[in-house]
């Protein structure tokens, strides 16, 4: 049975990318470009996982990054038992720190993972359900 995915990401190659690869690992992959559109998206389907940036645009002035992302499913009993990954470029031990306090199953840093290290990532945590 396929896996259903988030990516919440602004990167349009790099969510394109990430969806082409899970796509060819039995992972169904709905995108969203900015965080609001993707705590909607995590609401409507109830997916297996979501993988997040931290630094997203904001929504009509106002301001919904990853951390917000992360803080609206944790927060919501419908929603806080999805695991939510951080996909970030930030590598600051605050922020790091603050993703896992706040619930995230992992903290991936973009420029230190391969695709076959974040499909196996998210294989195996998407396996615990």
């Amino acid at each position: 049975m396929k896996k259903h995915i988030v990516i919440i990401e602004d990167d349009e190659f790099l969510i394109d990318l990430l969806a082409k690869n899970f796509a060819g690992e039995d992972f169904t992959v709905e995108k969203a470009m900015n965080g609001k559109e993707g705590v909607d998206k995590v609401r409507q389907i109830k997916p297996d996982l979501v993988l997040t940036d931290l630094l997203l645009p904001a929504v009509n002035g106002v301001e919904f990054d990853g951390f917000k992302v992360l803080e609206e499913i944790k927060n919501d009993a419908d929603l806080s038992g999805i695991p939510v990954v951080i996909l970030s470029n930030l590598d600051q031990k605050d922020q790091i720190e603050k993703g896992m306090k706040l619930g995230a199953a992992d903290y991936l840093i973009k420029s230190q993972f391969t695709s076959e290290e974040i499909i196996s990532k998210v294989t195996k945590l998407t396996s615990k359900k």
